[in-house]
């Protein structure tokens, strides 16, 4: 963290946007904690450059071919990376401290997390906004923060806490803060603070939204409530609370799209199920995905280069209900294109047609939320406060069910709906960066030969490698505990 720490003393905030309408547009506005400024506009920019490193959930890291969101599929071991160069490495389970995605995770967020403190810092300042855009302003910041922290310590565990802007390189050196501490003292209670603010549920240009909250919260009690915390109870409760002001707004605000290629179809960004999203476009800023996912060297697109960075295991996909519509031909995976046989399943959810047949830049977003995975939230959470599935939480399974062609489940008790909920989150939910914090919240891993639950520590996955107690963090990059003496590592690197 220091390197980036650093930097960021010298050029505190380099705007990403010019106005919170379009904070993917470049700006060349430097502000500083010292910037002498108040126009609205400069409030704005501050606002703005807090969404200058949400892509970290899918950006360009690992050599060729790589993105962050393969670190975590891959550490799933249900994808493989084909020709992707650090692919291995997280298959095998031999990554080490010096692993590109890894340096990339850190680097994002705690840019992303400085930045907010700077936010935190001046929009109080500026005279210029009344009292409800301050607050306003204020919730998206810390909404922001909290979901940078949220991944920081799934992945790393105790991770420097940094709540306030760095003034000096005294102040460089901070020491690692406690999970629990991390979830009490920030996490939760700037999302309880943001939670106030009545927020519009839906921001057609992306921002932090009431829907965000609500789902960041819900995902943040329903992770508190399992490993490592085991908050229990009263999270599990707290989560499905917020779980269902959303899920009661699945058919007017949040609906399900009728047909999964919907969700591939740039007009629907920010519509529909779609909760909170990465934004891309065609001119500031692509989606890195499209050709990732692509079969390597096919021949199928216009892109120079195919990657095949990100592949579905063969044995994921034979997991799957053989009549589940999730597998047929172009929903979720695809097998051909243009009459090509292509050899294998690959990834269909960022298949931008037009990038693909004409221009390579896809514009397609990435999903942060989607209302499946706040229903899913609602059942399990739902389900554990409650020690059995209500009628709701029922429903909601059976609604995703339905779109996939299965028929309804009947009266499960609590342990076999839970598993229903957790297969569902598998399928529904697959290579979008939910997998492997299901696995690290509740210890379990679903085998895709058996089809049943193996306890995390000791699971073999289909690469022949098997999980530790080492497997549930990943090492603090090794420039960081060089460069900071209180930083320790994590045990086993």
């Amino acid at each position: 963290m220091k390197r980036y720490i650093k930097y960021l003393l010298s050029l505190v905030i380099v705007t990403g946007a010019a106005s919170c309408n379009e904070f993917l547009e470049e700006s060349p506005n430097t502000l500083t904690t010292q910037a002498n400024v108040t126009s609205i506009e400069a409030a704005r920019a501050f606002l703005a450059s807090i969404y200058g490193n949400v892509n970290f959930v899918a950006t360009g890291s690992g050599g060729w071919g790589g993105n962050t969101l393969s670190l975590l599929e891959f550490m799933s071991g249900k994808a493989d990376g084909v020709a992707q160069t650090e692919a291995f490495r997280f298959n095998q389970l031999t990554h080490d401290a010096q692993a590109f995605y890894v340096d990339t995770y850190w680097q994002s967020t705690y840019q992303g997390i400085l930045r907010c403190n700077v936010a935190l810092k001046q929009i109080p300042t500026f005279s210029v906004l009344n009292e409800t855009q301050k607050n306003e302003f204020l919730a998206e910041v810390r909404a922001m923060r909290a979901l940078y922290y949220f991944y920081l310590v799934r992945m790393f565990g105790d991770v420097p806490m940094v709540t306030e802007p760095i003034a000096g390189l005294a102040n460089v050196n901070t020491p690692r803060t406690p999970v629990k501490q991390i979830y009490d003292q920030l996490i939760i209670p700037d999302l309880l603070e943001a939670e106030k603010v009545p927020l519009p549920w839906r921001r057609s240009n992306g921002e932090v939204s009431r829907g965000l909250v609500k789902a960041l919260l819900a995902d943040v009690y329903l992770t508190y409530a399992g490993f490592p915390v085991n908050a229990g109870q009263a999270a599990y409760a707290e989560s499905a609370k917020r779980s269902k002001e959303l899920v009661d707004l699945r058919t007017t605000t949040f609906p399900l799209f009728k047909e999964y290629r919907e969700m591939i179809l740039p007009a629907n960004k920010n519509t529909g199920e779609f909760i909170f999203q990465v934004q891309f476009d065609k001119i500031n800023r692509n989606n890195p995905l499209t050709p990732v996912v692509l079969p390597t060297f096919a021949g199928i697109s216009r892109y120079a280069n195919e990657f095949g960075g990100l592949v579905p295991r063969i044995e994921f996909i034979r997991s799957y209900d053989p009549n589940d519509k999730r597998i047929k031909e172009k929903q979720y995976y695809f097998t051909e294109y243009n009459g090509k046989q292509l050899g294998g399943h690959f990834i269909y959810k960022w298949f931008d047609v037009v990038a693909i047949n004409n221009d390579t830049r896809s514009e397609l977003n990435f999903s942060i939320y989607r209302m499946p995975d706040v229903m899913l939230m609602y059942a399990e959470a739902s389900n554990r406060a409650e020690g059995s599935p209500n009628q709701l939480a029922r429903d909601v399974v059976n609604e995703i069910r339905a779109r996939a062609e299965l028929a309804p489940i009947g009266n499960l008790n609590r342990d076999a709906f839970e598993r229903e909920v957790w297969n569902q989150r598998y399928f529904e939910l697959s290579f979008e960066g939910k997998i492997w914090f299901d696995m690290l919240r509740t210890r379990k891993v679903r085998n895709d030969i058996s089809k049943n639950y193996d306890d995390f520590i000791g699971h073999r996955n289909v690469f022949g490698a098997t999980f530790s107690e080492k497997t549930l963090l990943l090492p603090i990059p090794l420039r960081e505990v060089q460069t900071n003496p209180n930083l320790t590592q994590n045990p086993g690197f």
